[in-house]
């Protein structure tokens, strides 16, 4: 096992320190080397990141709970409602996820043009930009129509998690109205 860890330190050290590369060079061809003198890297303290008790991904997830009752709308059979008293819940929990998401995103349009609009897509594009669908053939760069605009954040204002490890996966805590 000694001699793994032995190869990994002496691959790393000559793959970003050029004379401990000639030095294993000259001892791999057999040439006389004076006794290697492998430093060690001056020891730097990196300050930890504390250790995140809870996903970004919750954090979100409880602001469009706390905000607009995400959870609770997905979460509930609407088996007994009437499509008017869907649509009226919908419409408020529609508008109240708009908000979160543009006070902690400031979502926007990836491309200025309106859907259906004839657009350039560069030769060289970013893949993470534009996603070619249809009949990609050839090289860029292509026209095509805007099927979607994409959407681009101008920020991610996540809400820090300030709560204790035993309450990292609560989403949204039980409330209890006392008489």
């Amino acid at each position: 096992m000694q001699r793994i860890l032995l190869a990994f330190r002496i691959f790393f050290r000559t793959l970003f320190r050029a004379s401990a590369a000639e030095d294993v060079g000259r001892l791999l061809a057999g040439e006389p080397t004076p006794r290697l003198a492998i430093e060690e890297p001056p020891k730097t303290r990196v300050a930890a990141k504390p250790e995140s008790q809870r996903s970004e991904a919750l954090n979100l997830l409880a602001a469009l709970q706390r905000e607009a009752r995400f959870v609770d709308f997905i979460q509930e059979s609407l088996d007994g409602y009437n499509d008017a008293q869907i649509g009226a819940a919908a419409r408020q929990v529609h508008d109240d996820c708009r908000k979160v998401l543009d006070r902690l995103f400031a979502l926007r349009g990836l491309v200025d043009q309106s859907e259906g609009a004839e657009i350039d897509v560069p030769a060289g594009f970013d893949a993470g930009r534009f996603r070619l669908t249809g009949n990609v053939a050839g090289e860029p760069p292509y026209r095509g129509r805007l099927v979607h605009h994409g959407w681009e954040a101008a920020q991610c204002q996540l809400p820090a998690w300030s709560g204790s490890a035993g309450t990292a996966r609560v989403v949204a805590p039980a409330e209890v109205e006392l008489a």
